[in-house]
């Protein structure tokens, strides 16, 4: 359950101040109040009318060797004996009364009794009503917080609301909405970074290798034994867009959860069962450069002509006009032109599957290698087939794509090729019907099964990249139908003009034109 329950020590402590210290307070002073009630009091009456006896017979002697004596005062006398015996009697006789009696009954009652007695009860009290309360109460105030502080169950709510993420943030400004969920991917992208590297413990690879300083460069995650593991390997290839490494599809992360978007799942199953992991990263192959502000165009000559309160009035109407556009599609973040440069060796996703094979695939010590591709990443493994058909047949035993858009006839992939796909991978595709239930290949390449679910990330699907296949296909059709059409017409216009009429309309009806 990931609640915060970084409140239960505050709560604890509140609930200690408030109940547990108010009843260890009466716990405690209540025997103590009995036992001074009870014994100490009695006691102390007791003492005090026995000095108080002797005290009287004290004075009733001063005043009777006071009348033998002469030339001192009767009451002065009396006072003067009252207090040498109080000093002489009555305090050292309350000091060994008390020590001598009341010390000794609080010993041997009063503590034993605190003792079996109070902490018991204390105890009980603690865990019968303390903890159960404690307990209640931070669940009830951990339930009333918002479900943003969820982050372990890897949904994306509202730090405020609650509520899930929501694209139309401004129902006017879609443009601005689209900067918002674009900069929102870029934090999801650093998060999920941060999450290879701490939860999976995978390392970061530059690629190129040789890659120097100045020159642009991307990257790969390794396991700590991705290069030595002996038995297995499991290489990770995502789709094509936005997504990088550790990423299957943003739009998962957002509006589902992490484990339906990234390949943490993967990853940690993966080192479970001892397997070595790879995760590459297609889509990282070339930096963006912002391309310096163009300079102002100087002012024409013509202008220059205007009176000056004119062209204040004209400079004052474009700058509206400026504003009013910025107003109505501005962004979160500013737009700038920027360039593309490509990263040496890895500028395209075939590219990079072909390097990370060549430079760290190839040189792993694992018998046996596996693959994970998706959407694109299905076309980029079979271009490194027919790339290094020879080396991955020795060292892929499988390989499990899931929605690939590979394409067997246009990549050119040869007989051998198509028989290995056939016996050593499977497509799992989008499918209302139950999972691994066979679904009928449009091409044969390799078994397609259905993945249990259907798929909503766009244009990946291959569904939809097929029926694009089919209207191009039944485009170009339609392209040589027309031309055939009209190559026949000009043939049937060029024999009206060589020959006599009749044989020309004859031959035009008879071909269906219409002439």
């Amino acid at each position: 359950m990931s609640v915060r329950l970084s409140v239960c020590p505050s709560v604890g402590l509140c609930l200690s101040v408030s109940l547990f210290v108010p009843l260890s307070v009466c716990l405690s002073v209540c025997p103590s109040v009995c036992l001074y009630v009870s014994l100490f009091v009695p006691l102390s009456v007791c003492t005090s009318l026995c000095l108080s006896l002797c005290t009287s017979l004290c004075l009733s002697l001063c005043r009777s060797l006071s009348v033998c004596l002469s030339g001192c005062p009767s009451v002065c006398m009396s006072l003067c004996l009252s207090l040498c015996l109080s000093v002489s009697l009555f305090v050292p006789l309350s000091v060994c009364l008390y020590v001598s009696l009341f010390v000794p009954l609080y010993v041997s009652l009063f503590v034993p009794l605190y003792v079996s007695l109070f902490v018991p009860l204390s105890v009980c009290l603690y865990v019968s009503l303390f903890v159960p309360l404690s307990v209640s109460v931070c669940l009830s105030l951990c339930a009333s917080l918002p479900r943003s502080v969820c982050l372990s169950e890897g949904r994306l709510r509202h730090t405020t609301t609650g509520e899930a993420y929501a694209f139309n943030a401004r129902e006017d400004l879609h443009r601005w909405n689209q900067k918002r969920y674009e900069a929102l991917g870029e934090i999801i992208t650093r998060y999920v970074y941060q999450l290879l590297e701490t939860k999976c413990n995978l390392t970061k690879e530059i690629v190129p290798v040789d890659a120097t300083a100045e020159e642009p460069r991307s990257f790969i995650y390794l396991s700590a034994d991705a290069m030595s593991n002996p038995a297995k390997l499991l290489v990770l290839i995502q789709g094509c867009g936005v997504v990088r490494a550790g990423q299957w599809a943003r739009r998962l992360i957002i509006n589902q959860d992490l484990d339906s978007g990234t390949q943490i799942p993967f990853i940690t199953r993966a080192q479970e069962e001892g397997y070595g992991v790879m995760v590459l990263n297609p889509n990282e192959n070339h930096l963006e450069l912002e391309r310096p502000a163009k300079p102002a165009p100087l002012p024409s000559p013509e202008a220059s002509d205007e009176p000056a309160e004119k062209r204040e009035r004209k400079d004052d109407r474009e700058s509206k006009k400026k504003r009013d556009f910025y107003e109505k599609y501005r962004n979160p973040q500013k737009e700038s032109e920027t360039e593309q440069i490509p990263i040496r060796e890895n500028g395209s996703p075939e590219e990079h599957v072909l390097y990370v094979w060549d430079h760290f695939v190839s040189k792993a010590a694992a018998r046996n290698v596996f693959f994970v591709a998706h959407s694109y990443g299905g076309l980029s493994l079979v271009e490194l087939m027919i790339q290094r058909e020879a080396q991955v047949k020795n060292r892929v035993c499988a390989v499990a794509m899931t929605d690939s858009i590979h394409n067997v006839w246009h990549q050119d992939a040869n007989k051998s090729i198509q028989e290995w796909l056939q016996q050593h991978c499977r497509n799992w595709v989008s499918s209302p019907e139950p999972l691994d239930t066979p679904v009928e290949p449009m091409l044969s390449d390799c078994p397609r099964v259905s993945a249990g679910s259907v798929c909503d990330c766009g244009f990946n699907t291959p569904y939809t990249f097929h029926l694009s296949l089919s209207l191009s296909h039944f485009l170009s059709l339609a392209l040589i139908f027309s031309c055939g059409v009209l190559l026949h017409f000009s043939l049937a216009s060029l024999w009206m003009v060589c020959s006599d009429d009749v044989t020309a309309r004859e031959f035009a009806l008879n071909s269906g034109l219409g002439l």
